[in-house]
C-alpha cells in the first residue's frame, strides 16, 4: 500500500466517523475503534480506556449536541506508514450561531489490512 492510499483510507474511516457523529449513530461512532482505545477528552473523565468507557463519553456529548448541529473538519494532516498512522485536526462543533472549534488528534494502526483507531485526543486551548 502506498502512503497516499493509506491516507485516502484513514481521511474516508474519519469522515464516516464524524459523520456517524453528526447522526449520533453510536454503531458508526464505534466501527473503527480498538477495543484497547485509549481517549483524552475536554470534559471529564480526563482518560477513558477501553471501548465501553470510550461509548459512555458519546451519552454526554449527545445531550448537548444535535443531529443538525455541526461536527466538521476544517482542516486535517495525516501521516501515514505502513502499519502506523496519526491524523491532526481542527473541527468546528456546535449549533451555527454558537459553534466552537476544538483540536483532534488521532493514532491508528493496521491491524489484519484494517485501520483501526487505538488513540483519540480532543482538546481546546487552555484559558488565562
Amino acid at each position: 500500500m502506498t502512503q497516499h492510499e493509506a491516507e485516502t483510507e484513514i481521511r474516508a474511516l474519519i469522515d464516516s466517523w464524524t459523520d456517524a457523529v453528526r447522526r449520533h449513530d453510536y454503531a458508526g461512532v464505534l466501527a473503527r475503534h480498538d477495543r484497547n482505545i485509549v481517549m483524552f477528552d475536554v470534559p471529564p473523565p480526563f482518560q477513558s480506556r477501553g471501548l465501553d468507557e470510550y461509548r459512555k463519553t458519546w451519552d454526554l456529548f449527545f445531550r448537548y449536541h444535535k443531529p443538525s448541529h455541526a461536527f466538521d473538519i476544517e482542516e486535517i494532516a495525516i501521516t501515514a506508514g505502513n502499519d502506523v498512522a496519526f491524523a491532526v485536526a481542527v473541527m468546528r462543533c456546535g449549533p451555527p450561531d454558537a459553534a466552537f472549534q476544538f483540536r483532534l488528534t488521532i493514532g491508528l494502526r493496521r491491524i489484519d489490512g484494517e485501520w483501526r483507531i487505538m488513540h483519540e485526543h480532543h482538546s481546546v486551548p487552555a484559558g488565562e
